[in-house]
């Protein structure tokens, strides 16, 4: 089986229906001791063979970008590969995460990606969050420059706000936008997707599963590791947990339905949103790539997607740590001067 492709904004970067995350290589969700290596390069095997070629990392996975740099050799052809710049994190106690998109920090950054991945050009670079103190125009102007130079494909934006999503497709086309979109979140909607459509720029919705709970696999908030990093999410909050669940009764039986596994439905109702989203699920085990691949063949009636669009959860999408960080989602920026 190979899925069907879609295309990203108005230069047409064609790609798998579903991409691959590899933000799993992180250790963000409590797993770890095992051989990453052999592990990257199994996935990028079956998502070769699959059409799953959207493969999404950043500078601040851990080491992410130097697995899937070395599971990519002999095969980068294979591949679409994006990366991400931005997010500054502290280098000392005390430090607070900032964001950064200045010129020469998101050069400088680019070439530390480009070694790690062993490869001299990104097919997608993503400016990873706005930052507050560089006007966008700024910013874009300067990864526009490496487009120029080759070492850059295409551009795009991640947590970006309706009006900077605007102001930066003024400046050069903008291949997508990304932002965590699933049932369980869904403010892109209000704003920023109907400025993405008028613009042609398409959208890719990371955790497109709901850190994991729309696969309906986690039964218990004790299920989750004491380093899992949703401990700390409202989302799976001791208040919150147990209502939240609840919401996965509906996916279940349409589930059952349709024939499909609850995260299946979940990356087929994204994949119904129109023809210019691709959700990049993550997961290190071949098993589940195969799994949320086959989605793209999951239809739903519509019935089952007014269904879906009813369920409602509790709590934020992310810990007050990070919602305290200024534009980390919907990133505004200053004007340009006159």
């Amino acid at each position: 089986m190979t899925i069907p492709q879609r295309k990203l904004g108005p230069g047409g970067l064609a790609v798998g229906a579903i991409g691959y995350g590899a933000m799993s290589f992180g250790d963000y969700y409590g797993q770890s001791g095992y051989d990453k290596d052999a592990a990257a390069r199994a996935i990028l095997e079956r998502a070769a063979e699959l059409g799953v070629t959207l493969l999404d990392t950043a500078d601040v996975y851990g080491p992410s970008e130097e697995i899937l740099g070395r599971a990519l050799r002999g095969h980068r052809d294979d591949f679409v590969v994006a990366t991400k710049f931005g997010i500054v994190l502290p280098s000392r106690p005390g430090e607070q995460v900032r964001l950064d998109g200045t010129r020469a920090y998101l050069r400088g950054q680019l070439e530390q990606s480009l070694r790690r991945l062993g490869t001299d050009h990104v097919d997608l670079y993503y400016a990873h969050r706005i930052d507050p103190d560089t006007p966008i125009e700024v910013t874009i102007e300067a990864m526009a420059e490496l487009v120029t130079e080759g070492k850059v494909r295409h551009i795009a934006l991640s947590e970006a706000g309706a009006d900077t999503l605007r102001r930066a497709a003024a400046v050069h086309p903008i291949a997508a936008v990304q932002t965590e979109w699933s049932l369980w979140q869904r403010q892109i909607e209000n704003e920023v997707l109907p400025v993405a459509r008028e613009f042609g720029i398409a959208v890719i919705p990371y955790s497109p599963l709901g850190r994991g709970a729309l696969t309906a696999t986690l039964a218990s908030r004790a299920e989750l590791d004491e380093s899992d990093h949703r401990r700390s999410m409202p989302w799976f909050s001791d208040e919150n947990f147990d209502a939240n669940q609840l919401s996965l009764a509906v996916v279940r039986q349409i589930a059952a339905e349709v024939d499909a596994e609850p995260g299946q439905v979940a990356l087929a109702w994204l994949l119904h949103q129109g023809p210019d989203v691709v959700p990049i699920p993550g997961t290190r085990r071949v098993s589940y790539l195969a799994q949320n691949a086959a989605a793209a063949a999951v239809t739903l009636s519509d019935d089952q997607l007014a269904r879906l669009n009813a369920i409602r959860i509790d709590g934020e999408r992310e810990a007050q740590a990070n919602r305290e960080i200024p534009n980390w989602f919907d990133g505004v920026t200053p004007p340009l001067p006159e």
